[in-house]
C-alpha cells in the first residue's frame, strides 16, 4: 500500500505538524499504513497519530490521544466526498497547549493533503 507523506507542514507554539495517508478499504488497512508510517521512528515517537477513514460502512477514526482531532479529519473527508482513503495528522507536542487551534491545525494539515492530490 502507498503511502504519501508530508513532513513538517506546519508549527504553531512549538508543535510540528506532517500529513499522510493512502488508499485504505477498511480499518486493518488503514491500520497497516499506520503501521507503516510508524516504522519510522521519529513517527514512532509522536504525541499522536491521529487518523480517519470513509468507507461505505461509515466513518473510522482514531483520535491517538488528539480528542476530536478524527472527526474534524471525518468531516473533511465528508466534505472533499474522499472515500477508501485515510489520512493521518501527526502532532509532536511542542510545550505549549494550543486548545481549539489544535483542531484548525489538523484542518490546515488535511486541507495541505488533499489540495495535494488533485
Amino acid at each position: 500500500m502507498p503511502l504519501t507523506l508530508h513532513d513538517n507542514i506546519l508549527t504553531d507554539r512549538g508543535s510540528k505538524y506532517a500529513v499522510s495517508g493512502g488508499p485504505a478499504a477498511s480499518k486493518d488497512e488503514a491500520l497497516a499504513l499506520v503501521k507503516e508510517l510508524k516504522r519510522q521512528k521519529k513517527f514512532a515517537k509522536a504525541t499522536h497519530n491521529t487518523w480517519a477513514l470513509l468507507t461505505e460502512d461509515g466513518p473510522i477514526k482514531n483520535d491517538d490521544g488528539e480528542a476530536g482531532a478524527g472527526m474534524v479529519i471525518v468531516r473533511m473527508l465528508e466534505r472533499a466526498a474522499l472515500t477508501n482513503h485515510v489520512i493521518i495528522v501527526t502532532r509532536w507536542f511542542g510545550g505549549t497547549h494550543l486548545g481549539g487551534d489544535r483542531f484548525r491545525r489538523v484542518q490546515d494539515c488535511v486541507t495541505y493533503y488533499i489540495d495535494q492530490m488533485e
